[in-house]
């Protein structure tokens, strides 16, 4: 899956479900959370895709649930302050038949995503799986254990290591694998090692090549709104319910916790690179800029065991991830599949950083060559029908997988869908515009609305029509007409009422756990409000850390107010004095430049501090107190200058509005 440091503050934020009371009219169907009863057109729809589906052999089932050698009676884990951070129970209410309000395919994957404990996945091979959205993997080795991939959060990693060791026994941790650079695969590294442990060492760390640079810097320039996308596509502010959320098809959920990161001592860069770890023969695939910047996979030639990391999965992945990130490479992705295919053909087993494993190489095959020609089918046939002069929306709603890629389940949308997808490759080709001129300066979203409104009649005109187009089950034409009418009038709590019931049928509906959270969730902040509270940002204080100096730098960069530093002319050192390392700042022309430089002497101010003292501003962990009598700190020169350059740095919203949208 794509989760990194700004996208981990989120997964660890306190979730305050509701904001203010918004007075939106309560339907008589309605649950505790305000979620209405599914519609004779929306259970109509669930029957029709139930009939679609390929047939269960049952296999899946069995696969879930071979090698199952013990599970713990309750699986709710809680943080040092007794608050839940994850709770598998939760979700025990998936049992049965699918309800109305639930697609089956997703429920269906829910009901498997819901097995949990330690498994044995072929001799000297373990897993734990369901303590965390991902899996963590433990190989046996000579003088203890390889740990692949120890999960999100050190709360998470710490019962999941405590549960194998009750069982399997108590051995000491010899290397650790992080096989990619998205946090629900590293984060939990200080649960299975310390520091200490990798700088005597003790412990290995295996990596891919930029593993820390990606681990650290990705997406923390745009953190802070893809922190606020994240809640929409992870869920994390619905009850755990049939006509809530039900599981984020990679896995339950996504913990909350503390996060940290370990220095790899050993890199990955290569195709093959064989490397004995601790007795145990690796054969490592580098296979970056795909699922995730820096990730690679690996073969045990001894045990006939193919580790997948993310490249593969049981379902769609994402080429284009909701809460927003950098396009992926379908092309690159369905290559490093294709070569994984040609390079283990003797794989008897095939395990994944997500789900459960595949057993016998005719089952290992199919699934490799179905997700690598799902991966170039969407990418050619994107492609393929731009050139006919399509625009990405008109390819997302024509294109459909040829019948012999819809016959396993572990091709189908639980996370990534076809059509996101499909606009994903698009935006990799040709970028946001479309190339129909209409769409090349449109009005902003707030000034639209509020002209479609009066074109169309005004609010009262337009929910009598919509009205009518729900009890027709028309509610895609509805998210579309009455966004308009909500983002032009934000407290008219009768379109706010139809809109929030259009986006429960429509998430009921989905096969994505990502469309069915999004929908879900604004229907959520209509009746109840945008959250309160952003995220605590405190705890992932280990992992900001291991930021550099250079990725702080350009985190002022973005922050920098343009039109209040318009006519600004300002030159500041900002020294790291832990890391021997000084930065020259200056504003000219409303940019905010950073150049790593020795102290300049002409500049007006030296901000003298460390790393983790930064870590401990920017994480609300020391106050004003702490700054003027900390060591760590020292001014030099103008402390009015200091005072103006960080006046001109905007706070981030972590909470604002999206289905009502920023005035």
């Amino acid at each position: 899956m794509t989760m990194r440091v700004p996208f981990v503050l989120t997964l660890l934020c306190v979730s305050l479900l509701a904001g203010c009371d918004q007075q939106v009219p309560r339907s008589d169907d309605a649950d505790a959370a305000g979620f209405t009863a599914p519609t004779s057109a929306t259970l109509a729809a669930q029957a029709e895709t139930a009939k679609s589906l390929p047939a269960d052999d049952g296999l899946d089932l069995q696969e879930a649930e071979r090698g199952l050698i013990a599970r713990e009676d309750s699986l709710s884990i809680a943080g040092a302050n007794g608050r839940v951070l994850f709770d598998q129970d939760a979700y025990r209410f998936i049992q049965g038949a699918a309800p109305g309000s639930v697609n089956p395919s997703l429920w269906r994957q829910a009901q498997l995503n819901n097995h949990h404990g330690l498994y044995k996945v072929t001799e000297g091979v373990y897993q734990l799986r369901g303590y965390d959205l991902a899996v963590m993997s433990l190989i046996d080795s000579k003088n203890g254990w390889i740990v692949v991939d120890p999960l999100t959060t050190v709360e998470t990693a710490s019962r999941a290591m405590a549960f194998a060791r009750k069982t399997l026994g108590d051995k000491p941790v010899v290397a650790v694998i992080f096989t990619h650079s998205h946090v629900d695969h590293f984060g939990g590294a200080l649960a299975v090692a310390s520091a200490a442990d990798v700088a005597s060492g003790k412990v290995r760390v295996y990596a891919p090549q930029g593993f820390m640079e990606e681990a650290t810097s990705e997406n923390v320039l745009a953190g802070p709104a893809m922190g606020r996308r994240a809640i929409y596509m992870y869920g994390r502010d619905l009850p755990r319910s049939e006509r809530g959320k039900v599981d984020n098809g990679l896995g339950k959920e996504p913990a909350m916790g503390t996060v940290g990161i370990l220095q790899p001592t050993d890199l990955i860069d290569s195709t093959p690179q064989a490397v004995a770890i601790d007795g145990v023969d690796f054969i490592f695939q580098y296979t970056p800029g795909a699922e995730a910047p820096a990730e690679m996979t690996f073969y045990l030639p001894a045990h006939k065991a193919f580790g997948g990391a993310e490249i593969l999965s049981r379902t769609l992945h994402n080429l284009y991830t909701l809460r927003g990130a950098k396009v992926r490479d379908a092309r690159l992705w369905a290559g490093y599949i294709d070569a994984s295919r040609q390079d283990n053909t003797q794989a008897e087993v095939m395990f994944f950083s997500h789900h459960w494993p595949v057993w016998g190489q005719e089952r290992i095959d199919a699934l490799m060559r179905e997700q690598r020609d799902t991966f170039s089918y969407i990418h050619d046939q994107t492609l393929r029908l731009a050139n006919q002069g399509y625009g990405p929306r008109e390819i997302a709603e024509q294109l459909t997988l040829p019948k012999s890629l819809q016959t396993h389940y572990w091709n189908r949308g639980y996370y990534g869908t076809l059509k996101h997808n499909v606009k994903g490759v698009y935006q990799m080709y040709f970028g946001w515009y479309d190339a129909n001129p209409a769409n090349l300066d449109p009005l902003p979203r707030l000034e639209g609305a509020k002209q479609y409104v009066e074109y169309m009649g005004g609010s009262a005109a337009i929910l009598e029509k919509a009205q009518v187009s729900f009890d027709k089950g028309e509610y895609r034409w509805l998210a579309e007409v009455l966004n308009q009418l909500v983002s032009a009038e934000p407290k008219n709590a009768q379109a706010k009422a139809l809109l929030a019931r259009s986006y429960d049928q429509l998430g009921y509906r989905a096969e994505s756990s990502a469309w069915r959270n999004a929908y879900l969730t604004a229907a959520f902040e209509l009746r109840h409000g945008a959250p309160e509270f952003g995220v605590d940002v405190a705890a992932a204080g280990d992992l900001l850390e291991q930021t550099s100096g250079a990725q702080f730098m350009q985190m002022f960069q973005v922050a920098l107010n343009g039109p209040k530093a318009e006519g600004v002319d300002l030159r500041l050192n900002i020294t790291f004095s832990d890391l021997q390392e000084n930065y020259v700042l200056s504003i000219e022309n409303a940019v905010l430049q950073a150049h790593q430089a020795p102290v300049e002497s002409a500049a007006s101010a030296t901000l003298t501090l460390t790393r983790a003292l930064l870590v401990k501003i920017i994480t609300q962990q020391a106050g004003i107190k702490e700054l003027l009598t900390s060591e760590d700190m020292q001014v030099d020169g103008s402390m009015l200058d200091l005072a103006r350059f960080f006046s001109l740095l905007d706070k981030p919203d972590q909470v604002f509005p999206i289905v009502t949208g920023k005035p």
